[in-house]
């Protein structure tokens, strides 16, 4: 049997389409707390891991090195919509360290934010790897090939020292084994390694919590976590998602998305990590997903409208709606 419909798009009173998908919600040591669909299944995480991956960041050294603070520190963790300021602080990283966006190697891509886009085209000004969404992420990593005097210009390779030091900290906060077999390229040229569900959901529980990880690991998730959750903003953008679930629930929720449909969360109270994948990768589906599971653990108004969101159209009429089903409709 295949994945469970988890959920259901629907126009003028009838399902117009359905999606089907996975969800692992796993404590510290791995126990499953609630799960639906293959949670074994291998699936590239893709940006849902920025987090893990800026640990390295705090551990190295790097942040305090190069004084980077809370803003600096949430944007590493970001896949960001190119708005001003985003772009601003990713260059105030690079600067930090030494360098520019010249240094950068995850690829031009015009701002995701529609009025920044068209703001940048008005001004004559063109697409630069400073605007790509990972540019956060990238310059976290130039940040700690300067601190460890590792080769700036390979910083994306799997063998280089930065990429070593990253697949050795998603390995043990996952227990997943990230073999070579398992590697890709992300969208923005970083390897990423394909892992089961619940592998993924077990590495944010333990982000989350501190439970499993060497002190300074765990103070090092603390200190990626407060930053998040003090500027939601710059870890997604005006209006994303991220940002709308983590500026109400503050440090109670950390959230992160992936390419393809993935969603990932951290519930530190309650000591549990969360994955899911919308099968067909579409985002809107698998925030209602996510959204959707958080309803299982945590009540509260704003998780309602997240889980049922509202379709219009271009005239702004409301045309239908997303509602989550089978398992995840009680």
């Amino acid at each position: 049997m295949g994945n469970p419909v988890l959920v259901e798009v629907m126009r003028g009173g009838r399902v117009e389409s359905r999606h089907t998908g996975s969800v692992a919600v796993v404590d510290a040591d791995g126990r499953a707390v609630l799960t639906f669909g293959d949670v074994e299944l291998p699936c590239y995480p893709r940006s849902a891991v920025k987090a893990l991956q800026a640990l390295l960041l705090v551990e190295s050294g790097a942040a305090d090195r190069f004084g980077l603070g809370p803003q600096e520190l949430a944007l590493a963790c970001a896949s960001h919509t190119g708005e001003p300021d985003h772009v601003a602080t990713a260059k105030r990283m690079l600067r930090q360290a030494g360098l520019d966006a010249d240094a950068l190697k995850c690829g031009a891509q015009w701002p995701r934010d529609q009025k920044a886009a068209q703001d940048l085209a008005r001004s004559g000004g063109t697409a630069g790897a400073i605007h790509n969404n990972c540019s956060g992420k990238h310059a976290g990593f130039l940040c700690v090939a300067c601190a460890l005097e590792a080769e700036r210009d390979s910083y994306i390779l799997p063998d280089n020292p930065v990429q070593r030091l990253v697949r050795a900290t998603m390995e043990q906060l996952t227990s997943a084994t990230l073999s070579d077999d398992r590697r890709a390229v992300d969208g923005c040229s970083a390897p990423t390694w394909a892992m089961p569900l619940s592998a993924l959901a077990k590495g944010f529980a333990r982000f989350g919590t501190g439970v499993g990880l060497e002190p300074e690991r765990a103070k090092a998730a603390a200190r990626l976590r407060e930053a998040c959750a003090t500027h939601p903003w710059y870890v997604a953008g005006t209006e994303r998602f991220c940002t709308r679930v983590m500026s109400c629930f503050g440090a109670g929720i950390f959230i992160k998305t992936g390419a393809e449909g993935v969603y990932v969360a951290a519930l530190p109270s309650a000591g549990l990590g969360i994955a899911v994948k919308c099968d067909d990768g579409a985002a809107r589906a698998a925030e209602v997903m996510v959204a959707a599971t958080l309803q299982q653990f945590i009540k509260a108004d704003a998780l309602v409208a997240l889980a049922r969101p509202t379709l219009r159209n271009w005239n702004d009429m409301e045309v239908g709606s997303l509602r989550p089903a089978g398992p995840l409709s009680g």
